[in-house]
């Protein structure tokens, strides 16, 4: 393979020739560079018109020689210089400028997207001399948000920096920076990105609502930022200008992982995995995640796993880098992370037996609840979205232990138990998995053996955290999706949870407004007026059968609100 890459087109043989022997000299691990072949870069560049380059390893090999034109030069794919937190990439870049001039702004925006060692500019006299040496090199974090640092230029004959014990005292100093010098910490550090197309407050509501589904999946989160925009980047989400700017600050940060706040399509993780180094996934890979964590029952693992190899089949068209990191950690956690880049016909195969597997898990649910259903045991199922307490009230009516938590999706398989009200009418109580804005499709298709469970209730409980400032848009989100399963018939009684945490008049006008019934799970003084509620719908529910059972048309199931 050519050593030589770029330009090259309209070069003599001798030039290419002289470019292919300048890509078998050494530098001296020391040096940053030489006068000799800073000389030679200039000579070729000056005869060519063309700014020249060399990417160096720390051992001082030339590893590419690279041609440009005359305003910039073109960097290839560093494969295999892959990065560590803490780390620089260990390869410098030292190029031509065709006049004594600064380095540019692309130079520098190079500098810290491939996070080079440092960068070198040699400029040139009008004899293809060259006149001074310009370096820059990244910076840790710091409180300046400084992100490079630019040395006194200086002619290439007198440049006395120690490069090996240069980079060795900056890297130490970066690692100290992160916090990475211990390699007990392999913890994922994210960086979320969020778009706006003109109402700031929802995207800061959705963007907080993926901090915690980050937090939940035990993600640390470094940084985030916001693009105001009317229209979503058909490549790169929020511009590719924005996204340099991102990208330098996630590494500044020592981010390893960006998170967006929407659902990329392939040829947007395809792009945005070109443009840099660092693992990309978006909010529906975060969800799956927070599934795959969570996921206890052979029921819930296999749904997982389908839920991933669905969302995983349509990007694997073309097996590229950016597939390859997807793999492993955040976003490829799980009963299928081993699978998410076999091809796509084991993939289909593998989809199609765990399908097979939900059906038959699917028919011995629905032999419980035909059991169910002819001992005559009324059904009620908590609904609502996630982490608004549905098992905490569980827990608090039916005197029970289910797992309870102060974050996202902390229930994933559904739980039942037994409830006896004060008339002697028994049910079963059933804790569903939590709902969620813009739910992932692949998601609740893996699901939906599980939600079908809702079809049988004779009325749903949707919990509702009133203390939420977002509690109405929740709210209306849990419902949409009740709809769009064709459950808006059952009958459902709203409950607005956590009024401990809200002052009673806005209670009461809450209630009052959404025609619900306020509760804290944490106090059962509380709970009398929603057991009432609750008995009394369950005995109208039978009431009805009983007139169905005689032959009787039977009455519409309103809702209760």
């Amino acid at each position: 393979m050519s050593v030589v890459f770029g330009s090259v087109r309209g070069l003599k043989p001798s030039q290419r020739y002289r470019l292919e022997k300048l890509g078998l000299r050494k530098i001296p691990p020391r040096h940053v560079v030489t006068h000799e072949i800073s000389r030679s870069l200039t000579e070729l560049s000056s005869e060519i018109r063309r700014q020249i380059g060399i990417l160096v390893d720390r051992k001082g090999k030339i590893w590419k020689v690279l041609v440009g034109d005359a305003r910039s030069i073109l960097i290839p794919k560093l494969e295999g210089w892959r990065i560590g937190s803490g780390r620089l990439r260990g390869l410098r870049l030292i190029h031509t400028h065709l006049k004594d001039e600064a380095l540019s702004v692309e130079d520098l925006s190079d500098l810290a997207l491939l996070r080079l060692d440092l960068i070198a500019s040699v400029g040139m006299d009008s004899e293809g001399l060259p006149t001074l040496v310009r370096i820059a090199h990244l910076l840790p974090d710091n409180p300046a948000d400084q992100v490079w640092q630019l040395l006194d230029p200086v002619s290439p004959s007198q440049m006395d920096l120690d490069f090996i014990d240069f980079i060795k005292s900056l890297e130490d100093e970066i690692g100290r920076s992160l916090g990475r010098l211990s390699t007990a910490d392999k913890g994922d550090r994210g960086y979320l990105i969020g778009r706006s197309t003109g109402r700031d407050w929802e995207v800061s509501a959705s963007l907080e609502e993926l901090a915690e589904l980050a937090r939940s999946s035990g993600l640390e989160i470094v940084g985030s930022a916001v693009q105001s925009r009317a229209s979503e980047d058909p490549r790169f989400v929020v511009g590719k200008g924005k996204l340099k700017e991102i990208v330098i600050d996630a590494l500044q940060k020592g981010a390893n992982l960006l998170v967006f706040d929407t659902e990329l399509n392939p040829t947007q993780v395809k792009a945005i995995g070109d443009f840099t180094e660092l693992k990309v996934i978006d909010r529906a890979q975060l969800i799956l995640d927070i599934f795959a964590q969570r996921a206890r029952s052979r029921e819930g693992k296999i749904q997982v796993e389908l839920a991933q190899l669905k969302y995983a089949l349509p990007r694997l068209a073309e097996k590229d880098d950016a597939l390859s990191r997807l793999t492993g950690g955040i976003g490829g956690r799980g009963p299928g992370e081993t699978r998410l880049e076999v091809d796509r016909r084991r993939i289909r195969s593998r989809i199609g037996f765990l399908e097979k597997q939900i059906e038959k898990l699917g028919l011995r649910r629905s032999l419980r609840r035909e059991l169910r259903i002819r001992r005559n045991v009324p059904v009620i199922s908590i609904v609502g979205y996630t982490n608004a307490g549905k098992s905490t009230l569980l827990n608090a009516l039916t005197k029970s232990s289910v797992l309870t938590e102060d974050r996202l999706f902390a229930t994933l398989d559904p739980t039942s138990r037994r409830l006896r009200f004060p008339r002697e009418t028994e049910v079963i109580i059933t804790d569903t998995v939590g709902f969620l804005q813009d739910l992932p499709e692949q998601l609740v298709a893996a699901f939906s053996a599980t939600l079908d469970e809702l079809a049988d209730a004779d009325l749903l409980l949707h919990v509702i955290d009133c203390a939420n400032p977002a509690f109405e848009t929740q709210m209306a989100a849990v419902e949409k999706l009740l709809e769009q399963l064709d459950f808006q018939d059952i009958p459902c009684l709203r409950v607005f949870n956590k009024t401990d945490l809200v002052a009673p008049d806005i209670v009461d006008n809450i209630c009052g407004r959404f025609g619900g019934i306020g509760v804290s799970a944490l106090d059962s003084k509380t709970f009398p007026p929603l057991i009432a509620k609750m008995e009394d719908e369950i005995l109208r529910a039978a009431s009805r059968q009983e007139n169905q059972d005689q032959g009787e048309l039977p009455a519409p199931r309103p809702g209760v609100h």
